[in-house]
């Protein structure tokens, strides 16, 4: 994993690709409220290959409160999934929330995503009501883990 900045290029290119494969799967930006930013990113990482150290993933932190985060821009390329890069971006961002104070993560998928609610579900995350502005959209299933108790 590698921590870098929102705008970082390489970042860039991996949203924009999330961003695409979304609106292929629901035929429109699902976006509720304001989308991520420079600004309210506390932490962006990459996944990238041991060997070749190309980027294949990424994920982003967005503090919601004092003790929680929410994951955004959660992504694997599509050639890189099954792979478990999920589960340790994943983990990785946990460590990082941990790091800053975070007892709580959050976040929202959609029904259309399996693989993606497939994967919090195997992390140990339990699906919650809708919260934010995701309240009202259909579409969106919404996860949350405690990390004080979770020592992995």
């Amino acid at each position: 994993m590698e921590a870098t900045s929102w705008d970082d290029p390489v970042g860039v290119k991996l949203r924009q690709e999330q961003e695409a494969e979304i609106i292929r799967r629901y035929g429109i930006d699902l976006e509720r409220g304001p989308k991520p930013s420079a600004a309210d990113m506390d932490v962006f990482l990459l996944a990238r290959d041991a060997e070749t150290a190309v980027s294949v993933g990424c994920g982003g932190l967005r503090r919601l409160d004092e003790t929680t985060y929410e994951i955004k821009r959660m992504y694997v390329t599509p050639a890189w999934r099954g792979r478990r890069i999920g589960e340790v971006l994943l983990r990785a961002l946990e460590e990082a929330a941990v790091n800053r104070g975070a007892v709580r993560m959050r976040l929202e998928a959609g029904i259309q995503q399996p693989e993606a609610l497939r994967l919090y579900e195997r992390c140990g995350y339990r699906r919650i009501d809708r919260f934010g502005h995701y309240v009202d959209c259909e579409e969106s299933v919404c996860f949350e883990r405690l990390l004080a108790s979770s020592a992995a």
